[in-house]
């Protein structure tokens, strides 16, 4: 009887251990899941802004470029050999933070040969940035890496002699583009490259601009 006493209390204080340690190990799961944020999805959304300037000697008509491009101009007014930059295309477009962008258009032609119709010339362009993030640089302030950044067009070039009864002179295409890595301050316009296009030296300046969207 007594041995049984023994192995009785045995038993007991075992199973009052195993409950404690059940239990234990219950409220730390809970505290655990409780101390764990939920991981949300990001749906930071960004407008980008791409300008297609065209810088010229010729005469061209007067076009104010918009007030948001104005330190840009004064930069390319001081830094290049041009006397007159027209705005060719504003592209406007809105793409996740850490997503892509590709877009392809036919529009008039960004420099038109001398006598031809824009009907009759068209350029085919495209744009693409294989990522666009923002970040923060060194000193915490917001950046916006393009990472793949690409323009392209296919720009037509007179290559004969004007045709008599107004006709089309033979006019090739030919092109022109631009890829790299870039990253820029956030909401500020940059100039990303200048292309050189046709014989008469004029140039096609790409700007960028991107900013996180308020709604």
């Amino acid at each position: 009887m007594k041995i049984q006493r023994i192995l009785g209390a045995m038993v007991a204080v075992l199973l009052v251990a195993l409950f404690i340690v059940s239990t234990g190990s219950n409220v730390r799961a809970q505290a655990s899941s409780q101390q764990q944020p939920e991981v949300k999805e990001d749906e930071t959304n960004l407008d980008t802004q791409l300008f297609l300037i065209v810088a010229t000697n010729n005469s061209i008509n007067d076009e104010k470029l918009p007030a948001s491009l104005d330190g840009v101009v004064k930069q390319l007014r001081a830094s290049l050999p041009f006397k007159n930059y027209k705005l060719a295309a504003t592209l406007i477009n809105r793409v996740k933070n850490e997503g892509r962008l590709d877009l392809s258009w036919v529009g008039g032609p960004l420099v038109a040969p001398a006598g031809l119709s824009s009907q009759a010339t068209p350029s085919f362009s495209n744009f693409k940035v294989r990522q666009v993030k923002v970040v923060r640089n060194s000193s915490g302030d917001s950046m916006v890496q393009m990472i793949g950044f690409n323009f392209g067009a296919r720009i037509p070039i007179q290559v004969g002699p004007m045709a008599v009864n107004g006709g089309v002179p033979a006019t090739n295409y030919e092109n022109t583009g631009l890829s790299t890595d870039i990253s820029i301050r956030e909401g500020e316009p940059v100039v990303v490259g200048t292309l050189n296009v046709g014989p008469s030296g004029d140039a096609i300046i790409l700007v960028v601009a991107a900013r996180r969207t308020t709604r």
